[in-house]
């Protein structure tokens, strides 16, 4: 494959206030398998809480979501605000409750929620030139709150792919291992730790899900 500039689009670090760690690291490893370039971006602002990893409780401190973000990136991270959808060949989200959290309010306000600008402008840049848009585990309720439309997976939950739906998506079921994609639309999507599944099997359907965006983007 030839080298294909990929955006990952983090919301923090930490499953239950920021981005899948397990999820965005599985999805670095398949883009450098691929032969993929890849940049990470994050809102730079606070993140809806903190949880405490250990005790699964909120607390009372306040993080950043790009300062957090920079912890799985090894570094710096870009603005979401400079975002240029020209200057990549695709786009793709990983999971965690950051991504329902702060990326949109799905969390916490489900169908209803709202979506931070700057994640809501890139999708539909990204949509509007035509180049393919991933999302694993909850994040594709992201995508679904921006574009409104499109066939995408979050796994098997009733509920949730019910509140996909009613944000205009249309909802496929999928196992962990596998992928949904929306030729006409150019979109991917993984369950992910939406399932309850073994990590390998989170692996599989995350790296056929990158492979894909990868082989659509070139």
């Amino acid at each position: 494959m030839s080298e294909s500039k990929v955006l990952v689009l983090l919301s923090g670090c930490g499953v239950f206030d920021g981005a899948e760690i397990h999820e965005s690291v599985l999805t670095l490893l398949s883009l450098s398998r691929c032969g993929a370039s890849w940049t990470i971006a994050a809102p730079d602002k606070d993140q809806a809480h903190v949880i405490d990893h250990h005790l699964g409780q909120p607390t009372e401190e306040k993080r950043n979501v790009r300062s957090e973000a920079a912890r799985i990136a090894r570094g710096p991270v870009l603005d979401l605000n400079e975002v240029d959808c020209n200057e990549f060949d695709a786009i793709f989200l990983p999971g965690g409750f950051g991504a329902a959290k702060n990326l949109n309010t799905f969390a916490f306000d489900g169908a209803k929620c709202s979506i931070d600008e700057q994640v809501e402008r890139v999708l539909k840049d990204f949509h509007s030139a035509h180049k393919p848009i991933g999302a694993v585990c909850i994040a594709p309720t992201v995508v679904a709150r921006a574009l409104g439309l499109g066939t995408m997976t979050i796994g098997s939950n009733a509920e949730t792919a019910a509140a996909l739906e009613a944000m205009g998506a249309t909802h496929q079921e999928c196992s962990a291992d596998e992928i949904v994609v929306d030729e006409a639309n150019r979109l991917v999507t993984a369950p992910a730790y939406m399932c309850e599944a073994p990590l390998h099997e989170i692996a599989t359907g995350i790296d056929k899900a990158v492979r894909k965006l990868v082989e659509l983007a070139n």
